[in-house]
C-alpha cells in the first residue's frame, strides 16, 4: 500500500516483488521536492549469532534455511566453507556435479525474477494499473503457451534439484569433501534431455526482451536515461580467463572506469572488504576497504560497490560459453561499451546469464565424468578456518566460519548478494525518486512503481540480508484512523 502519511513524506510501504519486507520513505522539501530517501528493512534474522556452538557440519542444512528463493546458494557456499574448514579437496566428479546443481538453481532462479517480477513492468507497462502489474498480466500479454513454457521450466528444474540435491527446497547433499549420493548414467541422460530444453528457452527468453523492450524506443530511452544510472565499482567471481563463473573462480572488482581494482580468493575477502552499520537498518553496508567509505555517494573515490548480474559482465572480460558470449557481445555494443551503469540493463543481464547456465548445464551433463562414484573424500585433519564463496542470483555470497578442535563454530559471518548492494539499492532508489517526483506533481501509483523499479532490478532479498543488530531495537509504533490520519506516533531508536 502507498500512502501519503505527512504533507513531507511519502511512504512505499510495503514493497513489493521482492522477497522479504521493506519499505521506501521519500522526504519532501517544503516546495514538494525529494529531499531525501530511506530504504529501511525492519526485519532482523539472527543466523549469524545463533549458528555459534553448533556442529560446523550441521551449516549447509541450517543456512540453506536463511531462504527459501536461493537456499541452493546457501547450500553450495556453507558446503565450499566445510572444504576449506577441514582441510580438505573435494574429487573431480564432486566439483562438477556442484556446479552442474548450481547451474540448474541458476536457470530456475533466473526465470522467476525476469518473468515473476521483472516483467510486469515491462511486458505490461511501468505505470499500467497495479491490478494488472503482476503475472497474470504478463500472461495476458504473451499468451498462455509462453506461460506454460515458463511454468515447465521452473518445475523441471525443481525436480532436477530434489533428483540431485534430495529435496525441492532446501538440499541436504553437501557435505566436507564433496557430496552424499552421485547421479545414475540414466538420471544424466535426463538431466541432459531437460539441458537441451532449457537452452532453447534460455535463447526464447532472450528473443522475447529484444521485441518487447529493445525494439520499443519508450523502454530503450528509460533505461538509457539518467534516472536508472549509477556508476560504481563492480564486483563478480571469474575463472582463470576473466570469463563470469557462477561455483568457482577468484573475486575481481574493477571501477567505474572498468579498470581493474582488485583480484583475489573468496578466503582474503577480508582484505579487501568492510562491513558498515547505521542506525536506520538492520542491513549492513559492506565498502571497498581499500578506497574507503565515503557516504552513498558514486565515483572512483567511493567504496560503494554494486555485485549484480550488470556487475559480473561488468567485472568478467567475457562469458565462457558460445552463445552466451556473443550476447555479451551485442549487449554492449547496443549499450554504449564496457562497462554499462544503467541500472535496468540488469534484467538484460540476468537473461544473458540464463542463457550462459543453460549451456554450462548441457556442458557438466554431457561429462562423462558426471557419474563417476568417486565423489567423496573423507576428511582427516582438525577443522579450524574456512570461507567458501559462490555467486548467488543477487551477488557474491560468503560464508566465513571459526570453530574449535571440536570442530563447534566460535565465529560466523555471511555477506550475502544482497547486503554487497544495499548501499547502491539505497543510492538507486534515491535518484529515481529526485528524478521522478517533482514540486507540483501528484506522485501517483505508476510513479512510485517506477521508484520502485529501481530497487527491483537488483532482486533483492531482505530476509538472507538482515544480520546487523543495532544497540537497541529502533521501534516506531504509529497510530493511524479509520481514514489514515496519523493521531500519534511513540519512537524509540
Amino acid at each position: 500500500m502507498t500512502t501519503a502519511t505527512q504533507h513531507r513524506r511519502i511512504s512505499i510501504d510495503p514493497v513489493t516483488r521482492l522477497e522479504g519486507h521493506g519499505k521506501i520513505d521519500i522526504f519532501l522539501t517544503d516546495e514538494g521536492d525529494v529531499a531525501n530517501v530511506y530504504l529501511q528493512i525492519p526485519e532482523l534474522r539472527g543466523f549469524e549469532r545463533f549458528c555459534l556452538g553448533r556442529p560446523a557440519e550441521d551449516m549447509p542444512n541450517l543456512t540453506n534455511r536463511i531462504c527459501g528463493v536461493c537456499p541452493e546458494a546457501h547450500h553450495m557456499a556453507a558446503t565450499k566453507a566445510l572444504d576449506a574448514l577441514f582441510h580438505v579437496e573435494p574429487p573431480p566428479a564432486a566439483k562438477k556435479l556442484r556446479e552442474l546443481f548450481y547451474s540448474i538453481f541458476y536457470v530456475t532462479d533466473h526465470t522467476t525474477h525476469f518473468y515473476a517480477l521483472a516483467a510486469p513492468d515491462f511486458v505490461v507497462g511501468p505505470t499500467a494499473p497495479v491490478a494488472e502489474r503482476n503475472l497474470l498480466g504478463v500472461v495476458a500479454k504473451v499468451g498462455m503457451d509462453i506461460a506454460g513454457q515458463v511454468l515447465k521450466m521452473r518445475r523441471v528444474g525443481h525436480e532436477l534439484l530434489q533428483m540431485i540435491g534430495g529435496r525441492r527446497v532446501h538440499p541436504n547433499w553437501g557435505l566436507p569433501g564433496g557430496v552424499s549420493r552421485g547421479i545414475t548414467g540414466q538420471q544424466r541422460q535426463e538431466i541432459e534431455q531437460a539441458g537441451r530444453d532449457a537452452l532453447e528457452f534460455a535463447k526464447f527468453s532472450l528473443q522475447l526482451f529484444d521485441k518487447v523492450v529493445l525494439k520499443n524506443s519508450a523502454y530503450l530511452r528509460l533505461i538509457l536515461g539518467d534516472t536508472y544510472i549509477h556508476r560504481t565499482y563492480n564486483m563478480g567471481t571469474v575463472d582463470a580467463d576473466n570469463c563470469v563463473n557462477f561455483y568457482d573462480g577468484n573475486i575481481r572488482v574493477v571501477g567505474p572506469d572498468g579498470k581493474q581494482h582488485a583480484k583475489y580468493p573468496a578466503r582474503n575477502y577480508g582484505q579487501y572488504i568492510a562491513e558498515r552499520v547505521e542506525p536506520w537498518s538492520y542491513l549492513k553496508f559492506p565498502y571497498l576497504k581499500q578506497i574507503g567509505w565515503k557516504g552513498l555517494v558514486d565515483g572512483v573515490d567511493s567504496g560503494v560497490y554494486k555485485a549484480t548480474p550488470l556487475s559480473r559482465l561488468n567485472a568478467a572480460d567475457g562469458m565462457a560459453t558460445p552463445l552466451a558470449q556473443a550476447e555479451y557481445g551485442k549487449f554492449y555494443e547496443v549499450l554504449g561499451g564496457k562497462p554499462v551503469h544503467h541500472t535496468l540493463a540488469t534484467h538484460w543481464a540476468r537473461l544473458i546469464e540464463l542463457l550462459y547456465a543453460a549451456e554450462r548445464w548441457l556442458e557438466l551433463a554431457a561429462d562423462p565424468e558426471i557419474t563417476s562414484r568417486e565423489y567423496r573424500v573423507l576428511p582427516t585433519q582438525t577443522p579450524t578456518e574456512g570461507v567458501g564463496s559462490v555467486e548467488a542470483p543477487r551477488g557474491t555470497l560468503t560464508h566465513h566460519y571459526t570453530t574449535d578442535e571440536r570442530g563447534l563454530l566460535t565465529g560466523v559471518n555471511l555477506i550475502v548478494g544482497t547486503t554487497n548492494n544495499n548501499a547502491p539499492i539505497s543510492m538507486s532508489v534515491k535518484q529515481a525518486a529526485q528524478n521522478l517526483i517533482h514540486k507540483g506533481q501528484v506522485a501517483t501509483e505508476g510513479l512510485l512503481n517506477m521508484v520502485e523499479m529501481a530497487f527491483r532490478a537488483y532482486d533483492p532479498c531482505f530476509g538472507c540480508a538482515t544480520h546487523s543488530l543495532p544497540g537497541q531495537m529502533p521501534l516506531e509504533v504509529t497510530v493511524h484512523d479509520k481514514q489514515g490520519n496519523i493521531l500519534h506516533r511513540v519512537s524509540r531508536g
